[in-house]
Order: C-alpha cells, then sequence, then structure tokens
C-alpha cells in the first residue's frame, strides 16, 4: 500500500490549503491535539494566518485494557471529563474510577501545557471560529470527548480537520461538529501511521519548535498567504 502522505509536513500543507478555500468566518483559532497534530496545525495555522494552541486531552482506558476508551479528560477552565458511558459499564469500571483516574490525566495536562505553552494565556474561544487539527483519527472516542467540551466553551463555528480517518468515524463525528474535513477515508484503514511514509514519534522540542514559530509568525503576519 502506498501512503498517503509523504510525512506530516505534506499532510499539513494538504490540509492547510484545503482549508484555505472554505469560507471561514473570523476570528480563526487553530487548536491541535499534541503531539502528531502540532505540525498538522502548524501548517494549517501559518497558512491561515491563525494561532495556533493546543487542545490537550487525556484518554481514561478500561481497567486491565488501557487502549479502550471510557472517558476522557479535556482541558478548560477547569478539567472537564467526558464519559462514553455505553463502554463505562461494558468495562465494568463506574464513575468513582474515572474520577479517582481524572486526577493523575489532569496532573499530567497542567504538566504539558507548562511545558510546551511556558504558561502563555489560552485564547478566547467563545464566537471564534475554531479548527480542531491532529494527525488523523482511528476510532474517534478521544476527539468526540474533546469537541463535546469545546462546545460548552461556545465557539460561534467548530471545524474539525484532519488528513485521514475511517469513513464510518467520519459519519459519527459529522454530528459533532459544523464541519468536517477529512482529506482521505482509505479502506481498510487499520492504523493512522500507516498512511505516512513517515510517522515518527513527535518529541517534546519538536511540539515546543512549532508552537514557537507559529508565535512569532502570527506576531509578523496580517494576512493568509497567497
Amino acid at each position: 500500500m502506498t501512503p498517503a502522505f509523504k510525512d506530516r509536513a505534506d499532510a499539513g500543507h494538504r490540509l492547510a490549503e484545503r482549508l484555505a478555500r472554505t469560507a471561514l468566518p473570523p476570528p480563526v483559532i487553530v487548536l491541535a491535539l499534541p503531539r502528531g497534530g502540532v505540525p498538522i496545525g502548524s501548517e494549517v495555522a501559518r497558512r491561515l494566518a491563525a494561532p495556533l494552541d493546543l487542545l490537550l486531552v487525556r484518554k481514561i482506558g478500561a481497567p486491565g485494557q488501557p487502549e479502550l476508551a471510557v472517558a476522557a479528560v479535556v482541558e478548560g477552565e477547569g478539567p472537564e471529563v467526558v464519559i462514553d458511558e455505553e463502554t463505562l459499564a461494558a468495562s465494568g469500571a463506574d464513575h468513582r474510577y474515572v474520577q479517582d483516574q481524572a486526577r493523575g490525566q489532569w496532573r499530567e495536562i497542567e504538566r504539558r501545557r507548562a511545558v510546551y505553552l511556558k504558561g502563555r494565556a489560552r485564547p478566547a474561544l467563545q464566537g471564534a471560529t475554531v479548527v480542531v487539527v491532529d494527525d488523523g483519527i482511528a476510532t474517534g472516542t478521544t476527539a468526540r470527548a474533546a469537541l463535546q467540551a469545546l462546545r460548552r466553551r461556545q465557539p460561534g463555528r467548530l471545524v474539525l480537520a484532519v488528513p485521514v480517518a475511517p469513513a464510518d468515524t467520519v459519519a459519527r463525528l459529522r454530528a459533532e461538529v459544523d464541519e468536517l474535513v477529512c482529506l482521505a477515508t482509505p479502506a481498510p484503514f487499520r492504523a493512522v501511521g500507516l498512511h505516512y511514509g513517515d510517522f515518527h514519534q513527535v518529541g517534546d522540542d519538536e511540539v515546543v519548535a512549532a508552537l514557537d514559530a507559529a508565535s512569532a509568525g502570527a506576531a509578523t503576519s496580517g494576512s493568509p498567504r497567497p
């Protein structure tokens, strides 16, 4: 199978060009899911001349099955916990388990924001066009939790933009957003990384560098690139 994208920079550039052809009401704010979504978000933010920030989300896995998400913790003014009630019930866990796990995940969210954003204030999302970006989506459980939490912050328009995802996941997530942009829905899907030639693990240094570059670019740019 030939990968759909050379690397995250290639995917981000192509996604940015697609979004640039979309009528997005200003102001536009790009939120990237770290760490893999940050190189994608950097390309999108640069093309749209929009600020780039992070959407920090931590999955809570089922007891003994850490990859099976029963809930997610999403940052905001305080921790927001979004629970998948059906999966939680099937796992045998309860709300007390979720709350216990959420405390540790919230500490990790705070640590990451301190490392990545160095005290920079969160942008105000109310009334803005918020574009949520990741390098791909598989099941969509974590993305759904993030989008539901963002809705409570009252953006004017909520957009989800990813290079690649399964068609059934895209269909389920459309109900959570005002607009969904996905460049490729290959079948069979298998895993996000299989659709990239280079899908290296993005490190903290790469995240910080991308955010610093986006911040510097936003300070000097007054309009989108042609």
